[in-house]
């Protein structure tokens, strides 16, 4: 039963991420604007440079990934929270899991286009909702 929740949170945390970031930019300081503007504007050299962050992603960068990304969706999710609050939150887990938010939404945004990337996060997503025996 787990293994069916495991592309929910999957689908759930990739598209929540793109939102992240968005947010995490807006409290930045003015100069923050311009480099949100400038990957837009540059949008076709910025294959070369996923691919790069791409093969870059350790497996430990990996492990943390899942971790954080389960602990957003849980804050997602979670009613209780005043939306005002989430986003701090939810920075607040990515860092406590060991990445920035700036290298979580770049993992996020890879896994969207690295079959490779996504198969091994789909596999620390599921070794980390797996009970132990």
């Amino acid at each position: 039963m787990r293994t069916s929740t495991i592309p929910c949170l999957l689908a759930a945390t990739f598209l929540a991420a793109p939102a992240f970031a968005q947010t995490q930019a807006a409290p930045a300081p003015a100069p923050a604007p311009a480099q949100t503007a400038a990957p837009v504007a540059a949008a076709a050299p910025a294959p070369a440079a996923t691919a790069a962050a791409q093969a870059a992603v350790s497996d430990e960068e990996v492990s943390k990934f899942a971790s954080a990304a389960l602990a957003v969706d849980k804050l997602q999710k979670d009613a209780t929270i005043a939306d005002a609050d989430k986003q701090a939150k939810m920075a607040s887990a990515v860092q406590v899991a060991g990445l920035e938010p700036k290298r979580f939404n770049a993992i996020a945004q890879a896994v969207q286009t690295d079959t490779a990337l996504k198969a091994r996060v789909t596999a620390e997503f599921a070794r980390q909702q797996t009970p132990p025996k």
